[in-house]
């Protein structure tokens, strides 16, 4: 009780400075506001329904069907008011008041009506579909700040640096184009809906919790929070906006022209020369390295790889079109895969050695993983002319610093799940023979 009340008081502080924040930097509401609207306004889309299944986990099937029921009737009844007091709503807004309405219910109900370990327990579910909610408004306040904060971006250095991979953002957005429409709208689906798949993963995993009584020690929601959660620290650091707003059209068609260094992408690949940062718009989030969605992705094909047959192949395919859509529409460099990689591998490891206390191996992962990631990231920035005029040296290097943070955390995994080889102990001396 004691470590999850001083986690709860961290998370309120960060909230909060998050919410000052949004106020002082982007003359916006932060995540604490526009959470706290949304139990009466009109809802941004976001995985509110998401948040209500993960808590549903600790629930009985009965109490699964009534939480569902009054959150699609409390739905039912905030479209209907505003339809009645004929207020406008965006496409795409008109539901989740019921599903956070539901939750918010649930946490009520723990206090007011359960004790010990079965209030505790109920907590833990609410507070975990609630973070999945609240860590999606921390994302998004974290974009609009990136924006507002980092008038210059560093994609001119990125650009240049891919060169060693061989532009492979280019040759995606060519492939993708000659492939048709229907390839762009299945794999502009996948890259939308990354957190469905990981809501999925996630109710396999926690699907033992409601009998069991108690939350595995690790799980896919933990990392992929804490990705999301250190993952822009490093946009603030590492301003980039992407290829398609930088050297092409924007993600419109039309929107980035006058800000982008130059309409190349994705017909021909930048020129290599000394790069320099660039001035870019107010309203783009620098949100490419490392990239996230590859981070995600990444960690949703970690966590499939003990589950059922179905549910690994689905991961494998989802890591593949999330892939091939980041470097498809132009919204990432190749180099920003290779650091989403690291960084996903670096965080998953970090999460096991601490439910493991910290032994020598997980340490030596995370400390290998952190001086690879951040060896990329100065790469990127102070050497990008030398490994675009050197790629077959370069190429290789960071191919072969992702491949070693892979091997060591297949290797280390590996032998944390391997069964003790030590002989037991004997509890009783054994009578000498005759």
């Amino acid at each position: 009780m004691v470590l999850w009340t001083a986690a709860g008081v961290v998370a309120i502080a960060f909230l909060i400075g998050l919410e000052i924040v949004s106020r002082r930097s982007a003359g916006v509401p932060g995540p604490l506001t526009t959470q706290v609207r949304e139990v009466v306004f009109a809802p941004k889309p976001g995985p509110l329904y998401g948040g209500l299944a993960l808590m549903m986990v600790v629930l009985s099937w009965r109490q699964r069907f009534i939480a569902a029921g009054v959150a699609i009737g409390v739905d039912a009844l905030f479209v209907l008011g505003r339809w009645a007091c004929g207020v406008r709503v965006e496409e795409g807004h008109l539901f989740g008041n019921g599903a956070l309405w539901a939750m918010l219910g649930c946490a009520v109900f723990a206090l007011t009506r359960r004790t010990g370990p079965e209030r505790a327990l109920l907590l833990k579910g609410v507070g975990l579909g609630l973070l999945l909610v609240t860590g999606r408004k921390i994302g998004d306040s974290w974009l609009l700040i990136t924006s507002k904060t980092r008038p210059t971006v560093l994609d001119p250095y990125v650009a240049t640096a891919d060169h060693a991979l061989g532009n492979p953002s280019w040759l995606a957005g060519r492939a993708l184009d000659a492939v048709g429409p229907v390839a762009s709208n299945l794999l502009g689906l996948i890259y939308a809906q990354l957190a469905v798949a990981a809501i999925v993963v996630a109710l396999y995993q926690l699907r033992k919790v409601a009998a069991e009584r108690r939350f595995p020690r690790h799980h896919l929601v933990r990392t992929f929070l804490l990705i999301g959660l250190l993952g822009p620290a490093v946009y603030m650091v590492f301003p980039v906006v992407g290829p398609v707003f930088a050297y092409g059209p924007g993600a419109s068609g039309t929107g980035g022209v006058e800000w982008a260094v130059a309409n190349l992408w994705p017909h021909t690949p930048p020129s290599i020369l000394p790069p320099h940062p660039v001035p870019y718009d107010g309203i783009t989030p620098r949100n490419c390295m490392p990239s996230l969605h590859t981070a995600w992705a990444t960690a949703i094909f970690i966590h499939t790889r003990t589950g059922p047959r179905l549910l690994r192949y689905a991961g494998t395919f989802w890591l593949v079109a999330t892939l091939s859509a980041t470097l498809g529409f132009g919204y990432h460099y190749g180099v920003d895969l290779v650091a989403g990689v690291v960084f996903s591998l670096t965080v998953e490891t970090a999460l096991r050695t601490f439910d493991r206390g910290w032994d020598r191996s997980g340490v030596r992962l995370v400390a290998h993983g952190t001086a690879v990631f951040a060896a990329l990231l100065v790469s990127y920035r102070w050497l990008p002319v030398d490994m675009a005029t050197h790629p077959w040296l370069f190429g290789p290097l960071v191919l072969l610093a992702m491949g070693s943070v892979i091997h060591g955390y297949l290797r280390t995994t590996r032998a944390w799940a391997a069964p003790s080889t030590a002989p037991a102990l004997r509890s009783e001396p054994q009578p000498e023979p005759v």
